[in-house]
């Protein structure tokens, strides 16, 4: 008897009870699982998604609107970027036109000269993408519990490959809308045909000595900023 031979065997007795004619959809799957887990406010569900993003190495900032542009012009400044990618449907209130006018830029900083906005379009080459220093996006939902950044190729966020390719993403979650406490909350706001990219810290990987290294799969660096009061573009 070959291999073939002894797994099909194998499956045919594990199916022997299974009517025929039934298919895979046919029988009830239990979802009586808890889609909450404890009673917290939704600030400490904010508090808490800053907490495990923090242990995932991620870098967490906090601001409102008002604030918003200028912080993310600190945070390229600081980086020494000089090119950025974003979404076509990123918001244009976070990108204040004051960040990227060299009057406002620090002279002693390292950038030196204007950070220049790159379009993603779907002819850029992994290549192309690689020699842009940052990328700048939104999310589709923020999970406390893991930690964990939803991204779903919104207008906001862009191509799968903008964020998987630049060292440096800075990710805007908008607090208090995009944040849920778990997993089985956060699923129902997801479209399940749609490519989804779960984060969770920067990219990392360990080899057979657990030596971690960052920056294998996607931005060996990754900044949050949880975006007070804002609500998610309709």
């Amino acid at each position: 008897m070959s291999s073939r031979d002894v797994v099909l065997a194998r499956v045919r007795r594990a199916l022997t009870d299974v009517p025929r004619g039934e298919g895979p959809s046919d029988p009830p799957v239990p979802r009586d699982y808890h889609r909450v887990h404890g009673s917290r406010t939704t600030a400490q569900s904010v508090d808490l998604l800053a907490e495990n993003l923090a242990d995932y190495r991620a870098i967490v900032h906090r601001s409102d609107a008002e604030g918003l542009p200028g912080l993310i012009h600190r945070l390229l400044v600081e980086r020494g970027a000089r090119t950025v990618v974003v979404p076509p449907g990123l918001d244009p209130a976070w990108l204040d036109p004051a960040w990227l006018d060299p009057a406002w830029r620090d002279p002693s900083s390292a950038a030196g000269s204007d950070v220049t906005l790159v379009e993603d379009h779907a002819s850029s080459t992994p290549y192309e993408l690689d020699a842009v220093d940052s990328v700048l996006t939104g999310c589709a939902v923020a999970i406390a519990e893991t930690g964990t950044l939803v991204l779903d190729a919104g207008p906001d966020q862009g191509r799968r490959r903008i964020t998987l390719v630049p060292d440096h993403h800075i990710c805007v979650v908008r607090v208090p809308d995009q944040v849920v406490g778990s997993v089985p909350e956060a699923l129902p706001r997801l479209a399940p045909e749609r490519p989804l990219t779960w984060i969770s810290g920067p990219s990392a990987t360990s080899d057979i000595e657990l030596d971690r290294v960052e920056g294998v799969h996607g931005p060996r660096t990754l900044e949050v900023i949880l975006l007070a009061g804002s609500r998610e573009a309709g």
